[in-house]
Order: structure tokens, then C-alpha cells, then sequence
């Protein structure tokens, strides 16, 4: 008799910011998966049922600032401590004493933090599509600063309150889709055409550079009404906030300056990502950086949303990585 996947929980559960959202699926090991910008736990909805039907416990989060979890009002809520302080919490809300964590854009990010800092719940870590780099080198600040010559670097453009939000909320589905679509393999524009990571000149917006025509294969009519849903009754300032506190987690981190992670770690990237092609000498530099990497991959032809794009290889990936940790 054929096995159904066991159905998905919705749940709340406390943390030091106020409540965190998460979605469930499976009996296991935890597996804690964290999303990036501008997503939520639905950027997970391949790899949930994939990560049950092979025998763990799924669990993807709501980051502080999106969806249905808490949105704490002050700018520096936000800061890479808080978040990992978030992630540990929702751990022992579920009765664990440690998980392996999985992150995606920021949520990579997010969970290199956290095996580093609480290395003591995170027994292993993977991350897609950004790479993992040390704490330390120049202020963030400084370096988004001297990027783009006359144009001004996406993230230097998400600083200022209020600004980035003015471009988006308007149209949240609009740019919601264009954004998708702009850093998508088979819809990202063209080498050569203007580069959808930076805005021209002091009234330039990221929007002007997304590109024209249908959206990205991997999104469907659906996929983009949830998250436009999710936006829509948020607003986008709790997660452009995580952009807001680059400087303080500089600061924050300066005691772990060139530490690696020595958790058991995967890494998986696209081809076509800029995350990749920019940070490749961190990749190069993963034997001394990662010193537990046990899988490495480069997806050819694949853009930045790695498990949407490619979610069966992804799932893939991530199984046997999973059952061969220690």
C-alpha cells in the first residue's frame, strides 16, 4: 500500500523577538530551513515533503520580519544576533536539543551565523546560493559604497528607511515578479544589458532594469499570489531591516574574525547567480573556510533561486548530504 507524505503543521512558537512562524512536515532528525529576501517558509514547499518522505523532521521558518512571525518595530531587531537567537529558540520550542540548519540568499547568511555562534544546536549546516565568508574585512558599508562606479549598489539603496519601500509597495505583485524574474535563469537580462543589482543615478530604481515578457518557469500564478499576499499585508520593511544592520553585525561579529564553520556543511549554488560568480574565491577558499564541507556543487544554467529553480535536484542533494552526516 503507497505511503502518503504526512500533512504540513502551521505553528507559533516563542522567541525573543515575539513569535515565530514555521511550517512542519515529517517525523526525525530537525532539519531547520531559513528563506531569504523577499520570500517566506513557501520558498521551501518542494524540499518540505521531499526531507519527511526521507525521514526527517522539516521544519521551515517565517524569519523575524516576515509572514506571520513577529515584526519588531526598531531597525536594529534585525541584527544577525537576534536572528540567531530566533533560530535556537525555535529548536527548543520544538522540544530539540539540535538540528541541522539549511539557508537560502539571506537565510545562508542567517544560518552560517548560527552554526558559528551556537555551534552547540547546530550540529551541521547547509547553504544555497550564497557562500559562506568570515566575519571580518573592511566595514560592509564602505565596500557597497565603492561598488558600481556612478550607479549605486542594490544594498546601499535598501538603506535608508523608507526609500526601497517607496519603489515596492505600490505595486508589491509587480516587482514581486520582476525581481523573481531578474535574477531567474531563462528570464535575467542579457550580458551587457544594465544590471538589475544596482539603480542609476539618486532617482534610478531597481525596477526600471527588471526584465519585460513572462516570469520565470519556476514561478507559477500561485507561488506569486502567496508571496504577494505575504507582502501585501506586511509591507517590506521588516525585511529589508536584515540590509539595515550589515554594519552592526560587523561590529557584532568582530570577535569571530576569520573563523571557519567546522560543522559537517554542503554548499550549492547557480551557475548563472551572481552570488556565485562574485564570492568565487570564497568558494576556492572553502578547505580553509569550510574545513567540514562534505559536498559542493555549481548548478549549470541554474539563476538564484536554486530551490525553486531546480527543486528536484536540490532535494536530491540535500537527502544524501543528510544521510551521510556523522
Amino acid at each position: 500500500m503507497p505511503q502518503h507524505a504526512p500533512e504540513t503543521t502551521h505553528r507559533l512558537v516563542p522567541a525573543p523577538g515575539g513569535r515565530i512562524h514555521l511550517v512542519e512536515q515529517g517525523t526525525g532528525p530537525l532539519v531547520l530551513l531559513v528563506h531569504g529576501f523577499p520570500e517566506c517558509w513557501y520558498s521551501w514547499r518542494h524540499q518540505l515533503p521531499a526531507l519527511a518522505a526521507a525521514g526527517h523532521r522539516a521544519v521551515a521558518v517565517d524569519v523575524r520580519g516576515y509572514g506571520r512571525s513577529s515584526a519588531p518595530a526598531a531597525v536594529d531587531a534585525y541584527r544577525m544576533t537576534e536572528l540567531v537567537a530566533d533560530n535556537a529558540a525555535v529548536v527548543h520550542a520544538l522540544g530539540e536539543d539540535t538540528a541541522v540548519i539549511v539557508g537560502h540568499d539571506w537565510g545562508a547568511d542567517i544560518a552560517a551565523a548560527s552554526a558559528l555562534l551556537r555551534p552547540d544546536v547546530f550540529r551541521a549546516v547547509g547553504l544555497l546560493s550564497v557562500p559562506y565568508t568570515p566575519p571580518g574585512g573592511p566595514r560592509p558599508s564602505d565596500v557597497f559604497a565603492r561598488m558600481g562606479g556612478d550607479e549605486e549598489f542594490y544594498v546601499s539603496y535598501f538603506q535608508r528607511p523608507g526609500r526601497a519601500e517607496a519603489e515596492i509597495e505600490p505595486d508589491v505583485r509587480g516587482w514581486l515578479a520582476g525581481f523573481y524574474a531578474a535574477l531567474s535563469a531563462g528570464t535575467m537580462p542579457a550580458p551587457g544589458a544594465p544590471d538589475p543589482h544596482f539603480v542609476s543615478g539618486p532617482t534610478g530604481t531597481l525596477r526600471e532594469r527588471f526584465p519585460l515578457g513572462p516570469p520565470p518557469a519556476w514561478l507559477g500564478e500561485r507561488d506569486l499570489d502567496v508571496y504577494a499576499g505575504e507582502f501585501e499585508r506586511t509591507g517590506l520593511t521588516g525585511a529589508l531591516n536584515r540590509y539595515r544592520n550589515m554594519d552592526r553585525d560587523w561590529e557584532d561579529l568582530a570577535a569571530h574574525e576569520g573563523a571557519p564553520l567546522t560543522q559537517p556543511s554542503l554548499f550549492a549554488g547557480g551557475g548563472l547567480d551572481a552570488s556565485t560568480t562574485w564570492l568565487a574565491d570564497a568558494i576556492e577558499a572553502y578547505p580553509v573556510t569550510l574545513p567540514g564541507l562534505m559536498s559542493s556543487h555549481v548548478l549549470d544554467g541554474c539563476g538564484h533561486w536554486i530551490q525553486q529553480e531546480r527543486p528536484a535536484e536540490v532535494n536530491r542533494l540535500l537527502t544524501d548530504w543528510l544521510a551521510g552526516l556523522p
